[in-house]
Formats: structure tokens, C-alpha cells, sequence
């Protein structure tokens, strides 16, 4: 997902957008959508309201978050 499209989801905003593309950035991707709670800021709260509009992809050579 797109720092746009992360900051257009319920909660997220631009600076927790930029914290999950840099934590994709850093870590390869992701493998699933509870990684989100490694990134600070993000809780169980927000993970449960995110969890049915995203899901893991593969894109290329990395996984990413998309929004359904």
C-alpha cells in the first residue's frame, strides 16, 4: 500500500503511515497483518479495526500490506 492509501484507513494517519512503510522498508515486508503491532503506536484496538480492510500480498520480491 501506498503511504496515501495507508493514511486515507480508519486511524492511521501520515505519521503512522510512514512508520509501516519504514517498517516494511527495514524488515523486508510483511507476513501478516499482526506485524502492525510491532510498530509503535499501534495496538490490538487498532489492529482489530484494520484487520478486515488489509491483507498481506506478495509484491515482487517482498510482501506488503494492501488494502482490500
Amino acid at each position: 500500500a501506498t503511504e496515501a492509501e495507508l493514511d486515507a484507513l480508519p486511524g492511521i494517519g501520515p505519521a503512522k503511515a510512514q512508520a509501516i512503510i519504514a517498517f516494511r522498508e527495514a524488515h523486508g515486508g510483511f507476513t501478516s497483518v499482526s506485524q502492525l503491532l510491532r510498530i509503535k503506536g499501534f495496538g490490538r484496538a487498532t489492529l482489530r479495526k484494520l484487520t478486515p480492510l488489509l491483507t498481506v500480498a506478495e509484491a515482487g520480491p517482498v510482501a506488503e500490506a494492501r488494502v482490500r
